[in-house]
């Protein structure tokens, strides 16, 4: 998944070694017969799980569909507490961005681009995507100041803007090692986008 530390109990080993089982199976799964047409109850023969174990794990098939999305933007956060915050906003917000990036492991650079595929051909997936994604945004913003300044939250859908945009540049072919320098690229760019004329 990334570099956290192994668990320290079996039982917590076991819930781990399950979860990855889940979500790797589903972005094999819903890759190959498409997100809407898997009913969950494929992806829990595929790993051998009972349905109460997959909801001790996940919430929904969209929930498990997403684990690489997730698992990005909640080391984004930790990252963004462990950072220090002086200085412009933009450059803490991109810094934490890229250490992330740098902390994620072959597996999730193998699943994150199918993660996007899957999003993008699934309306419900989508928007489930899009809920978390203005669920972050408020996390993001209250670490960074004022969930109410207006500037701020302008601020941080222009940085989430930016990383799609990086992404797009990425997506085609999805080197693990070139995704970090088309988000430095995009970043850099914000500006002069800013001041662009007609």
């Amino acid at each position: 998944m990334t570099i956290s530390g192994e668990p320290a109990t079996l039982r917590e080993r076991k819930k781990l070694r399950t979860r990855q089982a889940l979500a790797e199976t589903a972005i094999e799964l819903f890759g190959e017969h498409g997100f809407d047409a898997t009913p969950l109850d494929a992806l829990l023969d595929a790993v051998e799980v009972s349905r109460r174990t997959f909801f001790r794990n996940y919430r929904s098939k969209e929930d498990v569909a997403l684990t690489a999305v997730k698992q990005l933007w909640s080391a984004f956060l930790v990252t963004l507490d462990e950072t220090g915050k002086s200085g412009s906003l933009v450059d803490v917000f991109r810094d934490a961005l890229l250490t992330t990036l740098s902390r994620m492991d072959d597996d999730w650079y193998e699943r994150f681009p199918a993660t996007l595929k899957l999003i993008d051909q699934s309306a419900s997936l989508n928007g489930h995507s899009l809920r978390h994604c203005a669920e972050i945004q408020t996390e993001v913003a209250q670490r960074l100041g004022d969930t109410h300044n207006l500037e701020l939250r302008m601020l941080i859908e222009f940085c989430v803007a930016t990383w799609r945009c990086a992404l797009d540049e990425w997506l085609p072919e999805c080197a693990p090692g070139e995704l970090p320098g088309h988000v430095r690229r995009a970043f850099s760019a914000m500006n002069d986008s800013l001041l662009l004329r007609a």
